[in-house]
């Protein structure tokens, strides 16, 4: 349900039928809010007495003419949100602030007046919380909502309540002191070496080898990842840079800049993924690295691509990791073979290196195994046995896993059926600019020849149907 801003009054259905409209027309000495009311029949006529009557008025009273102990929580926590925090925050993180302020906090705690929140009130919310304050998918994830999730919560109010303080609207911040579930990290998982080659020849057959291959020697955010185009890839230099992001926010895609100046960065690729990026090129008729494949001129929606890759994993027979995972396994390998902090800080975007020491604790404790040995080795002069290096690791031999066939093609890779012992048929059916469909068919004597005949022409049909798409834009 849509929220109606401040100052929009109020409009309900009463139980004797009639629709009543409210709004606040000023505030007493304690700062309690003072009403006008109209009524009507219908609602759409009660939304046009309550307009007139609020033209009548003039401008509603300001939130600093009410702003005292005695108001409600909940107006004072939207007063906090509109007019300190959301003009500065984007529209991802006002998403968040809003569904925890409107649809956790306020339902709970907005009508105890400000003045008389106590601690023992945030005590009992968090357990709420805690014990049934999910709101969706209470079936799959359980009734209670994550640790993380209670202390973003408490994160809000304790600022809004401080706001209060610094205001002198208040004395004392009740939040401050309550006892919260400690912070724990979320459970992180990597590929193993084995697991990653396996996922690759799966996303290769699946068609989305060059998304995920760029993922895994990149460590690149999904947003990030998405919203790459052909223009921020040198191909002489092998130069990649990172300019923006793209997220669903609200209902639509948005392309934005990183939200941190780390998150401006430029990354060297290594010459086998450009290889493969120079190859991958060809067969792309967009600015987008990784176009949308139903939408003309748009990156791929970011919310499509988890779906895309629990599927691959599971035919690939890797274990099921969250895509961000993938960022974890490129750092985690990164420092296994030599890799110093700063530098893996500046490649995945930290803002500091502490963070990326507080996430990679794990790797970076074998680090420092190493490099005690090796002051014990230079300045001692031990020979103890050195601890194994994983630069110094075998190479893995190739993987001899075969793709698993799913039952259904990608979209967009045209069908293959065999129509005899020794003759495959290969149909591409795109549909052209001026909405008809032409279908195309390529014969071959073996399945993997057939694959690759169809490929090239599904390449060559593209390349026609993005110049006829130009042309009829030119004569329009």
């Amino acid at each position: 349900m849509a929220r109606r801003k401040a100052g929009d009054g109020l409009i309900r259905k009463r139980k004797d039928g009639r629709w009543e409209g409210r709004v606040v027309v000023g505030y007493d000495e304690s700062g309690l809010p003072k009403t006008k009311n109209v009524l009507a029949k219908t609602k759409r006529e009660c939304q046009e007495k309550l307009e007139t009557l609020k033209a009548s008025l003039g401008a509603p009273p300001t939130t600093e003419e009410k702003c005292s102990s005695v108001m409600p929580f909940g107006e004072w926590l939207d007063h906090w949100y509109r007019t300190y925090i959301r003009p500065n925050v984007r529209p991802g993180t006002r998403e968040n602030y809003e569904l925890r302020i409107y649809r956790h906090i306020t339902p709970q705690l907005g009508k105890i007046p400000l003045g008389k929140l106590t601690q023992g009130d945030l005590l009992r919310f968090y357990g709420q919380l805690k014990r049934k304050g999910r709101l969706q998918f209470a079936d799959k994830l359980g009734k209670g909502l994550s640790d993380k999730m209670l202390r973003t919560c408490h994160a809000l109010i304790k600022a809004a309540l401080q706001k209060a303080v610094d205001e002198k609207i208040l004395r004392d911040n009740p939040a401050v002191g309550c006892k919260l579930p400690p912070q724990r990290a979320k459970e992180m998982q990597v590929l193993t070496p084995e697991e990653m080659q396996r996922f690759l020849i799966q996303a290769k057959y699946d068609g989305y080898y060059e998304i995920f291959l760029v993922a895994l020697a990149t460590g690149l955010r999904r947003g990030e990842l998405l919203a790459l185009q052909w223009d921020d890839l040198d191909l002489d230099t092998r130069e990649l840079r990172v300019r923006r992001t793209v997220r669903r926010t609200e209902g639509r895609l948005l392309v934005s800049e990183p939200k941190t100046d780390a998150g401006f960065r430029t990354l060297l690729l290594p010459p086998s993924v450009v290889k493969v990026l120079v190859a991958y090129k060809e067969t792309i008729c967009s600015r987008w690295m990784f176009p949308s494949p139903v939408v003309e001129d748009a990156p791929r929606d970011p919310s499509t691509l988890a779906a895309k890759m629990k599927l691959v994993l599971a035919r690939a027979g890797c274990k099921i990791v969250r895509f961000h995972d993938l960022r974890h396994t490129f750092a985690t390998e990164a420092l296994e073979h030599g890799m110093d902090v700063k530098t893996l800080s500046a490649i995945i975007g930290h803002v500091s290196a502490a963070t990326t020491l507080n996430i990679y604790a794990h790797v970076t404790d074998t680090m420092q195994a190493q490099a005690a040995w090796k002051i014990d080795h230079g300045i001692a002069g031990r020979n103890a046995e050195a601890p194994q290096e994983g630069a110094k690791k075998a190479p893995l031999p190739p993987s001899d896993f075969t793709a698993a066939r799913g039952r259904h093609r990608k979209p967009g890779t045209g069908c293959i059926s065999r129509i005899s012992e020794t003759l495959w048929e290969g149909r591409y059916s795109p549909v052209w600019p001026d909405g008809k469909k032409r279908p195309r068919n390529i014969y071959a004597h073996s399945e993997a020849e057939c694959e690759a005949e169809l490929a090239a022409m599904i390449a060559e049909e593209k390349v026609k149907i993005a110049a006829e798409r130009e042309r009829m834009r030119a004569e329009a």
